[in-house]
């Protein structure tokens, strides 16, 4: 059995966090990662750097990237954005379209319908320049200042994202932690009828201690079919615009976790054991990985 492993440790990960990583340290960062065996990405983000001051070089980061094995990923939420993913030459992107229209409004300044729209736009002009594209439908487990996000809701933005451009691959993001195996279980239903035939993806936080269980909760839904995981080196990150929604996944725990569940990720994940300290130390802080501390078990 295999499970697909997307880093997003370069981008969601540093986002959120107060110090500014430099582009060499980023680079540094990312080169690991990629020896490590991980083959995508998500690099960088096209926003505004007056919103996220974190990704305000990203076109530095796309030109210094080690191109040909791994395919790399930026995040764009506006076509500004995207007409500057296709001048740094990213092989994919992922386009964020919020469940909720207020939550919508704090992290693109729109409603849910009109970032469908933009999804629309955006699909179709990544399609025709040979770019592999995401939407991730964000809060789909809940949101931050509306609450509780029912089954319905996501099944009707869901279906109007697919509807609006067939993307090639639709994440399910629990963007602020909430999120349990039951609704794992429920939204993978909801994905099976409203996309079918087109690949999933999902992206958990471990804010409530939960995303772990949730990853392999989605991993063994998946069976047979292709499903892919995000996940960020050493836990770091979260959404600047979700209040407490710290502590994406951590990539290392999640392979530990993986790996002695039976599951193929093809990733070293002994290779990734370093960047926690070097992390903690960009940072400032401990990050919230736990393998870095604890060490494969049998040990090496």
């Amino acid at each position: 059995m295999t499970v697909s492993v997307v880093e997003v440790s370069p981008r969601d990960g540093l986002q959120n966090e107060a110090a500014i990583v430099d582009t060499p340290d980023k680079l540094a960062l990312i080169t690991t990662l990629a020896a490590a065996g991980l083959r995508r990405i998500e690099a960088v983000s096209f926003v505004h750097p007056g919103r996220v001051p974190q990704m305000a070089d990203a076109e530095a980061v796309a030109a210094g990237l080690p191109r040909a094995r791994v395919s790399w990923i930026g995040l764009v939420l506006n076509e500004r954005g995207l007409d500057r993913a296709l001048a740094a030459a990213v092989d994919e992107v992922n386009v964020v379209v919020v469940a909720t229209d207020t939550f919508s409004h704090r992290n693109q300044g729109v409603d849910t319908a009109a970032g469908i729209a933009a999804w629309a736009r955006i699909g179709a002009r990544a399609r025709e320049a040979g770019l592999r594209t995401t939407v991730t439908v964000a809060a789909a487990f809940g949101c931050p200042f509306e609450g509780a996000v029912s089954p319905e809701r996501v099944r009707t933005v869901l279906a109007d994202c697919v509807a609006a451009a067939a993307p090639d691959e639709v994440a399910l993001a629990d963007t602020i932690g909430v999120g349990v195996p039951a609704q794992v279980r429920a939204l993978a239903a909801t994905a099976a009828t409203e996309a079918r035939g087109i690949p999933l993806r999902w992206h958990f936080h471990n804010t409530r201690n939960t995303g772990y269980a949730n990853a392999l909760t989605a991993a063994d839904l998946a069976g047979a079919t292709p499903v892919a995981l995000d996940s960020s080196a050493g836990g770091i990150g979260g959404c600047p615009f979700a209040p407490a929604a710290t502590g994406n996944i951590a990539t290392e725990d999640l392979l530990y976790l993986l790996h002695q569940s039976g599951y193929d990720t093809g990733v070293d994940v002994e290779t990734l054991l370093p960047l926690a300290s070097r992390l903690s130390t960009l940072l400032g802080h401990e990050v919230p990985g736990q393998l870095a501390r604890a060490g494969l078990f049998p040990p090496a």
